[in-house]
């Protein structure tokens, strides 16, 4: 898929490198083609990689993309730098005005505190209520998962008794649903969390559809009835050395993290890990773009004054 994004933007190199056809404003321009707007909030401490591994998974349909990237005006990053922020960042109150065909809340490290002990709790709220008439539909993952199925829908985190780190086996609960449409009945994805939603609090409302789970990692693809509302607990955008790093990071910092399961070969971290989740993350990033944005969303976004 052709992906306009700005011209200076890392992650463009890097996908270029990668034979994925990135579109520059300038080519966009010249195209007599209402392309689909798509913001992504990144939360994540390190942007730059979320921008790269997001922007990878969005790269697999001809449906021509515009990505905008906002940032929150209420956190201090620590882990990327003002002039990134500053150049191909928006906050909340440039973009309010607007409306969006699609809408990527990423996770954050914040998974130990309550939700509205978060600094920027009160903004990530008053962004997801925005969504509601602002969105056509919005992706939220991981910790953005759990926080948007507290704020949606009342559904309470439980902590873990420890990282749920690793590569996991799920099922495809029913392929008729447009989410896991081309699904196959079992399928691997990468999770990284300390938290988690119970099954039975999913299927207890009406208005969630459980479209895949894992015995070991629970519930992984929800979605409501009207797919303006879609949880991803894991992280299949990741890259293959993603879970390396944090290990290692984890390691460093004197955590004694668990080996990721499932992840290196005989369960060795001296051994190169085998990417066995990307088809998949493609799948799902495509049934969304496809099945509830370019499907639904209306041709002209009216923008209100």
């Amino acid at each position: 898929m052709p992906i306009k994004v700005q011209n200076d933007l890392p992650a463009k190199t890097v996908l270029e490198l990668e034979n994925i056809f990135m579109m520059d404003e300038n080519r966009a321009l010249t195209q007599d083609i209402r392309p689909l707007r798509i913001l992504i909030l990144n939360l994540m401490p390190i942007k730059e990689e979320t921008e790269t591994q997001l922007l990878r998974a969005l790269s697999n349909t001809p449906l021509q993309v515009d990505i905008s990237f906002l940032h929150m005006s209420s956190h201090r990053s620590k882990n990327t730098s003002a002039s990134h922020l500053n150049m191909f960042y928006q906050v909340f109150s440039e973009v309010k005005h607007k409306k969006f065909d699609g809408l990527i809340i990423t996770g954050a490290p914040v998974e130990m505190m309550e939700y509205e002990e978060v600094n920027y709790w009160p903004e990530l709220s008053e962004i997801m209520e925005w969504s509601k008439t602002h969105v056509t539909s919005t992706v939220h993952i991981c910790w953005g998962a759990l926080a948007g199925l507290y704020y949606h829908y009342g559904i309470e985190k439980i902590i873990l008794p420890e990282k749920l780190s690793g590569i996991y086996r799920h099922r495809t609960l029913d392929r008729k649903i447009p989410l896991v449409r081309s699904f196959d009945d079992e399928f691997v994805a990468p999770h990284s969390r300390y938290a988690s939603v119970r099954r039975e609090d999913v299927l207890r409302h009406p208005d969630l559809i459980l479209c895949a789970e894992s015995d070991e990692a629970g519930p992984f693809l929800i979605a409501s009835a009207d797919g303006k509302q879609i949880f991803v607990t894991g992280h299949p955008e990741y890259d293959r050395l993603t879970l390396n790093e944090e290990y290692h990071r984890d390691l460093k910092k004197g955590i004694n993290p668990i080996v990721p399961v499932n992840y290196y070969p005989d369960n060795d971290p001296e051994k190169f890990p085998l990417l066995t989740w990307r088809s998949h993350a493609n799948l799902l990033y495509t049934n969304w773009l496809n099945f509830y944005v370019y499907q639904i969303t209306p041709y002209d976004l009216e923008e209100e004054a």
